[in-house]
């Protein structure tokens, strides 16, 4: 099934949206999380896609944390689920997010930094409540936060951990990202077509055409941010259009 994620990326408590993975290229929302998760569930979503900023950037995340088990008990009111990532870099964190409830957690760093602790999270959890992350910039995977380069394509890893037990991969376009200039489609077709993956296309998703066109390509889905928040993407539309077209 395809399904639509509505972004929240969670910067010291607060709804933002990054342009390029910039810290220092930020657009606040909302100082309250919940309120803008009722706004996408009311509209339809069936995933919260939310991102711990802070976490991803190496700096405390208390505020973010602490609105977790409200978006929690806010999507299962809903019958939702939450995609939460950002900062989980070993097996302990994974671990303990879902006890805590998360139903998929996205993994980046892990991948190239701890393979271990993502194999153990697929032998325990399953390869269902994982996503693996293909941050990429220039054809080349990033990680810990997008700062630090690496010289390996996002196919190139995706096949490597899907040999491994990886079925979510979600793919995008650090330079795309928050630039509503449309995303890269050719890559995450090529990661779905080299992988008996689930593919997620984020960066750069403007327009439903666009929502449309990866549904169309056959991939597993479509994160959502700076459209839905500058009143370019209609969710409750695009979310009926996606399922009857």
């Amino acid at each position: 099934m395809f399904t639509l994620y509505p972004a929240i990326d969670l910067r010291h408590g607060r709804v933002v949206r990054l342009t390029q993975g910039d810290p220092d290229r930020e657009t606040a929302y909302s100082p309250d999380p919940t309120a803008v998760a009722r706004r996408w569930l009311e509209a339809g979503a069936r995933w919260l896609h939310v991102v711990n900023l802070d976490a991803a950037f190496g700096e405390d995340d208390a505020a973010n944390r602490a609105w977790l088990p409200a978006l929690l008990d806010l999507a299962a009111r809903y019958d939702a689920r939450v995609q939460w990532g950002g900062g989980v870099r070993d097996f302990p964190t994974l671990d303990a997010l879902l006890r805590m409830g998360v139903h998929r957690v996205m993994v980046g760093s892990m991948a190239l930094k701890r393979p271990l602790d993502l194999s153990r999270g697929l032998d325990v959890w399953g390869a269902a409540r994982l996503v693996l992350s293909l941050d990429a910039r220039g054809g080349r995977v990033r990680i810990a936060g997008w700062r630090e380069a690496t010289d390996l394509s996002p196919v190139d890893l995706a096949e490597f951990w899907n040999d491994r037990g990886v079925r979510f991969f979600l793919y995008t376009d650090v330079a795309r990202d928050g630039t509503l200039q449309g995303p890269d489609f050719a890559t995450a077709q090529a990661i779905r077509q080299r992988t008996r993956a689930y593919v997620i296309l984020a960066g750069g998703v403007a327009r439903l055409e666009h929502i449309l066109k990866a549904r169309n390509l056959g991939l597993a889905g479509v994160v959502i941010g700076k459209a839905l928040y500058e009143g370019k993407v209609d969710l409750h539309r695009a979310l009926a259009a996606a399922q009857v077209q």
